[in-house]
């Protein structure tokens, strides 16, 4: 009796490839554990060194971050996921737009991330771009494209 393995491999990591949907639900674990936490650092870790540069208040936006969300975390799920990819001269860069629902006992929150999960075009770009945070019932202030921005930004 023989035994057949398929995988697909990421050429760009050498391992498993991972669906948008995979890579949203990993980059949302990754934001949900650091604001869990209240770690700046990891927090810090995952936003990509343009994202830091082009920030106006990073370290006291992540303190005010973690004064907002009240309440102890209790559930949270990804609602909706957009992807788009650009490819330059073998070069790929892979953007994912995708928005997190967070229960704590005190408050719902609606999270939205702009994140480039790959950027071999621009490597300084790899890693979150933009995390917004508001209160779920507070109303979107326009398209994505009107409120990317790089950072952390809360309503």
């Amino acid at each position: 009796m023989g035994l057949l393995l398929l995988s697909s491999c990421d050429e760009d990591n050498g391992g498993i490839a991972m669906s948008d949907e995979q890579r949203a639900d990993a980059r949302m674990e990754q934001i949900i554990s650091a604001i869990k936490e209240k770690d700046g650092d990891a927090l810090k870790s995952l936003f990509s060194k343009k994202a830091l540069d082009e920030a106006s208040d990073f370290e006291n936006d992540v303190d005010y971050l973690f004064e907002f969300v009240q309440g102890t975390i209790d559930t949270w799920e990804r609602d909706g996921i957009a992807g788009s990819e650009s490819i330059d001269h073998g070069k790929k860069s892979s953007m994912l737009r995708f928005a997190i629902n967070v229960n704590t006992h005190k408050e719902v929150y609606r999270l939205f991330v702009i994140d480039y999960n790959t950027d071999t075009i621009n490597p300084d770009n790899q890693g979150v771009y933009m995390l917004e945070v508001r209160l779920a019932d507070s109303p979107n202030t326009g398209s994505w494209q009107e409120r990317m921005r790089a950072g952390l930004y809360l309503h």
